[in-house]
């Protein structure tokens, strides 16, 4: 099975309680529709977590996402993964920022 983890790097930003945001794509065999999850990890704990799953012969990859809910999709399901950690934005005028 071929497998496509893209990790795209951006500007690091936290939230409002010092997290940072990444958002998660998953591709999954024989599901039309992507998932689209956002969590707290980083881009590196996601592809730990899905490299682990897939080495166990029943390995299932887990997600917490931003509610503290789970995604959880059997690792050989897996089609692909996009990871972007969310850059904060600028707006407004004269340098005032919210993120």
């Amino acid at each position: 099975m071929d497998l496509m983890i893209s990790v795209r790097p951006s500007e690091e930003q936290p939230t409002e309680a010092g997290e940072k945001r990444v958002q998660v794509r998953i591709g999954v065999q024989f599901v039309p529709k992507e998932l689209v999850v956002e969590t707290s990890q980083s881009a590196d704990e996601v592809q730990q977590a899905l490299a682990e799953a897939l080495e166990s012969e029943r390995g299932v990859f887990v997600l917490k996402d931003q509610r503290n809910g789970r995604v959880v999709i059997p690792a050989d399901r897996v089609g692909y993964l996009e990871i972007t950690e969310e850059e904060g934005r600028t707006v407004g005028f004269g340098g005032t920022q919210y993120t």
